[in-house]
């Protein structure tokens, strides 16, 4: 191991090391009985197979009416065993992690086994020092259970304080310790600990007759004690803020205008318009509006967006991706054009380039895809005081609830959870209702300002695809976009 300022810094050796301490040794299984495992699986002319194994243990905590009145506790662990041969996949899993287990799990992918030469037998190789992201801390034992109390009967007790109107409060408390070892049959092995923290929080406000809410939280890959005091009164100011800004909201109006999104968060849209449509499997299948587009211009001039995995304590963030490659900074778009797609070892094989670490998979339980990470669009040169200024009117996007996306059009609705109407330069009253539709490639285009305030969310993001759920995380600069189809209830 290293250490940097007097930081611990695992290495690879290290966090293999624990990865067989957590999995291998309570089952009995030794290192050397995956050679069994990947004889009885190469032997049917496989292209790949992998292993993945996995124990998590994981906790949550509500407080609801002022008190906290739920906590649950989790084990569970298991191991998945792929198999791929051309694009088919044959994949079983267990929660029994022995060897017995390995090679009944190993035999059930025998469908998939095709005629030829019989592969190359499964050799051990070196594996590579992986980069530390994040500490192997687990998250759960960062703070005492009573101290996780206290800390949700805190954050009520500022949001309560901050206004009188403020009837409810809600609030979890989350956390993950992930210990992760992957087998594969090219012989290289990897692991990875992975802390993941999360504190959320919903506030509902009353006036006059009227209820409001809002809603703030974050988090990433460490323990508790990054929710100090200061933390925890940013959150309780900001889901306030929301909710007393929206009981004075007037109906949003409807038709065609420029909006304003803001910097953070409001990059979820960018994420669900345009960032699965840049995953491998979609354009490789055909079935995105993306497909076949490498090298056309895309977006607009100066649009530049990234998937990256590298980003320290992120909550998107792998030190290795679920198939054991290093994740990586891959560039998605460039100044608008098109310059690739994030991968997975299936998609990267069939479609004849470079894997960008972009596998992922919700648990052991599940086969891996490509998945985004922490994906962003890069900074511009305007001040977004300049880019308000330049509406004479228009509607500012400061954060948004929920969305859904069409993969093959591009097509999306998004509702803001917090807008205003843009008048002659300024931001003037807020509004409630309204919704952004759109298609993801045609919003591209109509970019016509990006700001110098690039942000990541807070650590709040989950991806849904194809039944699976992985942490995320987005960002952006504030952005005017020109021309958009804004739905209202006015």
């Amino acid at each position: 191991m290293t250490t940097l300022s007097g930081i611990y810094i695992p290495n690879s050796d290290t966090l293999l090391q624990t990865a067989q301490a957590t999995l291998f040794v309570p089952n009995q299984l030794e290192l050397n009985q995956l050679d069994d495992v990947f004889g009885q699986l190469m032997c049917h002319h496989l292209d790949y197979a992998d292993l993945y194994f996995q124990y998590t243990r994981s906790e949550s905590w509500s407080l609801e009416e002022g008190q906290v009145k739920s906590g649950s506790f989790n084990i569970d662990q298991g191991v998945g065993v792929r198999a791929v041969s051309g694009e088919k996949t044959a994949f079983a899993y267990s929660d029994d992690i022995s060897h017995s287990a390995l090679i009944a799990a190993s035999n059930a992918t025998r469908a998939i086994a095709r005629s030829g030469a019989a592969s190359q037998p499964h050799r051990v190789v070196a594996h590579a020092d992986i980069r530390t992201l994040y500490q192997p801390t687990d998250p759960l034992t960062t703070l005492q259970d009573a101290d996780k109390v206290a800390l949700l009967e805190k954050l009520e007790g500022y949001a309560r304080s901050i206004d009188s109107r403020v009837t409810q409060v809600m609030a979890s408390l989350n956390a993950e310790y992930d210990v992760v070892f992957i087998a594969r049959s090219d012989g290289h092995q990897a692991a990875d600990v992975r802390p993941l923290v999360r504190l959320s929080l919903q506030v509902i406000t009353e006036q006059d007759g009227r209820r409001e809410q809002g809603s703030a939280g974050g988090g990433g890959r460490f323990g508790y004690e990054y929710f100090t005091e200061a933390v925890l009164r940013d959150y309780a100011e900001k889901a306030v803020h929301q909710a007393v800004t929206n009981l004075a909201a007037r109906p949003a109006p409807a038709g065609t205008m420029t909006v304003v999104l803001g910097a953070g968060w409001p990059g979820i849209l960018l994420h669900e318009a345009i960032g699965h449509g840049l995953e491998g499997d979609f354009n490789r299948k055909g079935s995105s509006a993306f497909s076949g587009r490498i090298g056309d211009r895309v977006a607009a001039t100066g649009v530049t967006v990234v998937d990256d995995g590298t980003l320290a304590n992120r909550r998107g963030s792998l030190n290795v991706d679920d198939e054991g490659n290093p994740t990586q900074c891959t560039t998605l778009i460039e100044n608008g054009i098109l310059k690739g797609y994030m991968q997975d070892s299936l998609n990267a094989r069939l479609m004849g380039v470079p894997i960008t670490g972009n596998a992922r998979r919700e648990s052991f339980a599940h086969i891996p895809m490509p998945r985004m990470t922490n994906t962003y669009m890069l900074n511009g040169d305007k001040d977004p005081a300049e880019i308000i200024a330049s509406v004479q009117h228009g509607l500012y996007a400061a954060n948004f609830g929920g969305g859904q996306v069409d993969i093959t059009s591009g097509k999306f609705v998004f509702s803001a959870a917090e807008a205003y109407m843009i008048e002659n330069g300024k931001i003037t009253y807020p509004i409630k209702g309204a919704t952004l539709i759109g298609n993801g490639p045609d919003v591209l285009n109509r970019v016509s300002m990006i700001g110098n305030d690039m942000a990541l969310d807070p650590g709040v993001g989950t991806c849904g695809k194809e039944g699976q759920s992985v942490p995320v995380g987005v960002g952006q600069p504030t952005l005017r976009i020109d021309g958009l189809t804004v739905g209202g209830t006015a």
